[in-house]
């Protein structure tokens, strides 16, 4: 019973170091390899370029299908969204 109990614990650290750095606390801020790797999951494509902005990250992805998207990624969260000025699109 111990040795679950140890187990459980050293999951649960495990889990909350894995989470502490997928999303950074208020302080942190994510770099230019952070946003290209979150536009990258998202988008599901080749990184092509990463424009630092005041609040985000700008980031341009090709997609498989040829396609170049553009998605902003906010510095603090983390979060992955479409870019407001998406010239893309068509």
């Amino acid at each position: 019973m111990m040795k679950l109990g140890k187990i459980l614990i050293f999951t649960l650290g495990c889990m909350l170091a894995t989470t502490s750095q997928a999303y950074p606390q208020n302080k942190e801020q994510l770099d230019e390899a952070q946003a290209a790797k979150r536009a990258k999951q998202q988008v599901d494509g080749r990184v092509l370029k990463v424009e630092p902005q005041k609040d985000n990250y700008r980031v341009k992805v090709l997609q498989k299908n040829g396609r170049v998207v553009t998605v902003d990624v906010d510095k603090k969260s983390g979060k992955v969204r479409p870019s407001k000025d998406n010239k893309d699109r068509k």
